[in-house]
């Protein structure tokens, strides 16, 4: 093994830096293995809305007969690992799967999630994606989705981190779906054009987001709209995907990953014997122009380690 000597003077930013890519890089290998492993059938499908089209990465579960689906919506960090191995395993409990990369066209070259050199770059471009533009993706994806010949003609959207706040969005805006399953993210300030029920999913020790609850049960009930928030006590943000990291080491992540999960199989069990949502007479309602004051899940600047965490 040949060292390298560095300068006296190296800057320690530099080193950190140098450090903390090592680590990055490598961080979701275990859900790539398990992806890897999986004996579903993946594939990747080009959904074209306009003159827009969105890669998208679809998982079909191992089953006899037609199943719901699932538009999963990625974290600010992309359409990664994580995502998909997250993907793969919902399908492995009979639904399908479609997730879509929001950053396709808007990385390096024209690529998408992959095509980012660093943490940080995902996160300041996923959190400049225009709602308009990430309602229409998911817009595609429903279409698709509800058309396959494998698929019962329910949809339900669920979403992690920055993809919990645009779950909560896009059901403003869709009218078809059949459940909504929010994951740690805020609310819209308006809910009175939700047709579907939306079930949320807390951590305990994430007051950023947790704060933001209480406004958000009220606006619902005042709506008349059902909402169903969980808050799993010793969990910290992201618990879904720290959960199941074999390196984390916060034992109420591993417990609201589990609970969680199970909450979210066992209430989309129930959607198939419940009928399918329609559009009704206005199709999809259409988009507010967003607020300034919206609660991100993760600020474009913020540290990409700590973002992680």
């Amino acid at each position: 093994m040949k060292l390298v000597r560095l300068p006296l003077r190296f800057p320690l930013s530099v080193l950190l830096l140098m450090l903390w890519s090592t680590v990055f890089l490598p961080a979701q290998d275990w859900a790539k293995a398990r992806l890897d492993a999986s004996p579903r059938h993946h594939e990747y499908v080009a959904l074209k809305h306009g003159s827009r089209t969105v890669q998208a990465f679809v998982v079909y579960p191992e089953v006899k007969s037609k199943a719901p689906v699932v538009i999963l919506i990625h974290e600010i960090f992309g359409l990664s690992d994580w995502a998909k191995e997250m993907a793969d395993e919902l399908a492995g409990q009979g639904f399908i799967v479609i997730a879509p990369d929001l950053l396709t066209g808007f990385g390096p070259n024209g690529g998408g999630s992959s095509e980012f050199a660093s943490q940080d770059a995902t996160i300041k471009a996923v959190s400049g994606l225009d709602a308009e533009v990430v309602n229409a993706d998911l817009d595609a994806a429903a279409d698709y989705g509800k058309h396959l010949p494998a698929a019962d003609g329910k949809i339900a959207v669920a979403g992690f981190c920055w993809g919990g706040g645009k779950t909560f969005a896009f059901a403003t805006h869709r009218k078809d779906l059949s459940a909504a399953f929010v994951f740690y993210g805020p609310g819209p300030e308006n809910v009175s054009t939700i047709t579907a029920p939306v079930y949320g999913f807390y951590a305990g020790n994430d007051a950023r987001i947790g704060a933001t609850v209480p406004a958000t049960t009220a606006a619902m009930k005042a709506a008349g709209k059902v909402y169903e928030p969980v808050t799993y006590e010793g969990a910290g943000h992201g618990f879904m995907r720290a959960g199941e990291d074999p390196t984390n080491t916060v034992p109420g992540n591993n417990t609201a990953r589990e609970q969680g999960f199970e909450r979210l199989v066992k209430l989309l069990h129930a959607l198939k014997a419940a009928p399918a949502a329609s559009f009704g007479a206005d199709g999809p309602a259409p988009m507010e122009k967003a607020s300034g004051t919206g609660v991100l899940c993760h600020d474009a600047g913020a540290d990409a380690k700590s973002a992680a965490l």
